[in-house]
């Protein structure tokens, strides 16, 4: 079921396009102290212990509050690093993201943090969130959109490599034609921004969320699955899994002023802490239990994603499910033997625009940064082998493709 969101996104303006990670088998996870678990398949871990937008260790730990101008939202909103703060609430600092409207473009500030690097992709995601009803100040019903999401840069109108997963989208007053609250997980193959064509599937709840709530999104073996506080809310697949590196984001903002009442309306959303597990499935219960080891350690911030791991699974192995025992601890490099090719003279060269089924094979030589287009990685040409039904999905960057050595 697809959703026609219209929404111009420009973040792909504020997002450097650095080193990804390489796709690898994703494997269950472990879940025991935050000091051993960085050593396992690869962490990020922020509880957002900062004093500004403007704090050195804000932009040290990857992060970039957004001040360029564009899309989505109020054309003519501003997007500034003020609207970005770090409040105290329950004892705990919080990011914290503020929006408000006259309903002018001019008299609109809207809100954005995200990750500096397009470095995350297969795993689980993570965020405690608090979503609000209401504004801090001025009338209500105002159409803001309150989010927690990955993305990767549109490449074109309709680039078939464009991954996106909003992993919430919370509309307490409605909008896009719908009145009331609505939540919404959604999860892109691609879009084109004039004349609009989107291509999505999602996942909806008709409800109040006012409060804090626990996002997770598990990114693994051809499924996309979405959890609130423990709930699963959707599993998608298909075209529709992620197909390259991707950064992560939190944003307020407005979908249009057209139900704006007059006046000034704040309206905020706060993040308690983020986390990404690399390469690993985690269920809802040991991304809060892992969360709560590196706070009771003292671990403010780890980053491990690009130094741990890659916690790679023999080819042909079954499909892994998340831990129940936290005292083993799996394996960061187990000994994988990757037969050699002996076909890829018979084998075709991967194409962007072809549809593969299970078993067929291409070669290829990934590209170096997740994008088909950009350079190439210089690791030479691979025999890969399609695991499912595939398209637009980049051999060596997703899970879609099993590699069956160098040619």
């Amino acid at each position: 079921m697809s959703i026609g969101k219209r929404r111009s996104l420009a973040i792909a303006a504020g997002v450097a396009l650095l080193g990804g990670v390489g796709a690898v088998a994703v494997t269950a996870a472990t879940v025991g102290t935050a000091s051993a678990a960085a050593n396992n398949c690869g962490y990020l871990f922020d509880d957002f212990n900062y004093s500004s937008s403007s704090d050195a260790s804000l932009s040290q730990h990857g992060w970039v509050p957004r001040t360029y101008a564009g899309g989505p939202g109020v054309p003519g909103a501003t997007w500034s690093a003020n609207s970005i703060t770090f409040p105290t609430n329950g004892g705990q600092k919080v990011l914290q993201l503020q929006a408000s409207t006259d309903g002018t473009g001019g008299g609109t500030n809207q809100a954005e943090l995200y990750s500096a690097q397009k470095r995350y992709f297969e795993g689980t995601y993570a965020s405690r969130v608090r979503f609000t009803d209401t504004p801090t100040g001025g009338n209500d019903g105002d159409h803001i959109n309150e989010t927690f999401f990955t993305i990767s840069p549109l490449n074109g109108d309709l680039d078939p490599t464009y991954s996106e997963l909003d992993i919430s989208e919370y509309l307490p007053n409605g909008g896009w034609g719908e009145t009331g609250p609505i939540n919404y997980q959604t999860t892109w193959y691609t879009y084109r921004n004039e004349p609009w064509f989107a291509d999505n599937v999602h996942s909806e709840q008709r409800r109040s969320f006012d409060g804090w709530h626990d996002l997770v999104v598990t990114v693994a073996n051809g499924h996309v699955i979405y959890y609130i506080d423990g709930v699963q809310m959707g599993d998608h697949s298909g075209k529709f899994y992620p197909r390259q590196t991707m950064t992560i984001n939190w944003n307020l903002w407005f979908i249009d002023t057209a139900a704006h009442t007059g006046g000034l309306s704040t309206y905020i959303q706060q993040v308690d802490w983020v986390l990404f597990a690399k390469n690993q499935v985690l269920t809802p219960s040991q991304v809060t239990t892992q969360a709560g080891a590196y706070r009771s350690a003292g671990n403010a911030f780890t980053d491990t994603v690009d130094s741990a791991g890659p916690c790679v699974t023999p080819s042909g192995s079954t499909s892994p499910q998340p831990s129940t025992s936290p005292s083993k601890s799996p394996s960061a490099s187990p000994s994988v033997s990757t037969p050699p090719a002996t076909s890829c003279s018979a084998a075709p060269e991967w194409s962007i625009s072809s549809v593969y089924t299970t078993g067929q094979t291409v070669k290829h030589e990934k590209s170096k940064y997740g994008d088909p287009n950009g350079p190439a990685s210089g690791q030479g040409k691979h025999l890969w082998r399609a695991k499912w039904w595939t398209q637009g999905s980049e051999p060596g960057w997703t899970a879609n493709w099993e590699d069956l050595g160098h040619c």
